[in-house]
């Protein structure tokens, strides 16, 4: 477990049926309990637009607070796979800024792989990125930066949309995606896609078929009470652990007997 998880290692776990494991999540903490248990991939989402800033969506998050986050996630990650999410409107702009700003995330937070959200419209720029050595994670399905058009979180892929994924994700392999996470799919369409994949595949809301999955820390920790997506499984009911840690605080503190001699010093 103490070797660095590289492509390499993704791709020869694919080839012998070995699903992958990734978490998405923002800060040294959780990323160094991610890496201490063997998590091939941590995503520094901007999901952290939602979950750590408290934003209604996505779409606030900057590229600064990527590479602060990123930066934040390389430091407790030694040995996990980091890959970083660009955010909505740092790679939409123009080739040239896109290529910028990918290269301002892998240098300055010396992440692995940068997660860019779309399909055939993207695909030069992952051609472009993937020449000159910065590798691709696309993301196709519901993508959470295009939440305005698609008029909310839904399931994409049936009907007329299916082959629409179809030609996206056909796209972003052959522009040099090593990976794509396939969101909120429908189970038999993510089967005929893995079973045709050159890429890696990781399924979030997509079913069991596919190279691995991802969720979200704070979701399978269960420190998220709010919102619950049908594809979220609560390992953990944290949120319900922290608070009884606070009450228990408070009520010492306001009742004289925290701290004790034990926690003071002679």
């Amino acid at each position: 477990m103490d070797r660095q998880v590289t492509i390499r290692t993704l791709f020869q776990k694919k080839k012998e049926g070995k699903k992958i494991t990734m978490i998405s999540t923002y800060d040294y903490l959780s990323a160094k309990l991610c890496d201490e248990v063997g998590i091939d991939c941590i995503l520094v989402g901007d999901s952290l637009g939602m979950v750590f800033q408290g934003m209604e969506s996505t779409l606030h998050v900057s590229l600064e607070d990527m590479i602060y986050h990123a930066k934040a996630v390389r430091r407790g990650a030694k040995r996990s796979f980091v890959i970083a999410d660009m955010p909505f409107m740092s790679y939409q702009v123009s080739l040239e800024e896109a290529l910028r700003n990918c290269g301002r995330v892998v240098k300055e937070a010396q992440v692995n792989a940068v997660k860019l959200e779309g399909g055939e419209e993207i695909s030069e720029l992952v051609y472009r990125l993937t020449s000159i050595g910065i590798p691709v994670v696309g993301h196709v399905g519901f993508t959470p930066q295009s939440i305005n058009v698609l008029g909310g979180y839904r399931v994409v892929g049936k009907g007329e949309e299916r082959e629409r994924v179809k030609k996206d994700l056909k796209a972003l392999e052959e522009a040099g995606a090593f990976m794509v996470v396939l969101e909120a799919v429908p189970m038999d369409l993510t089967k005929e896609l893995w079973e045709n994949s050159r890429s890696i595949l990781i399924g979030i809301g997509a079913g069991p078929y596919c190279d691995g999955q991802v969720l979200v820390f704070h979701d399978l920790v269960g420190l998220v009470e709010e919102i619950k997506p049908k594809f979220v499984k609560r390992y953990a009911e944290g949120a319900k652990i922290f608070r009884q840690a606070l009450i228990q605080f408070k009520e010492e503190v306001e009742k004289g007997i925290y701290p004790s001699e034990e926690e003071s010093y002679g």
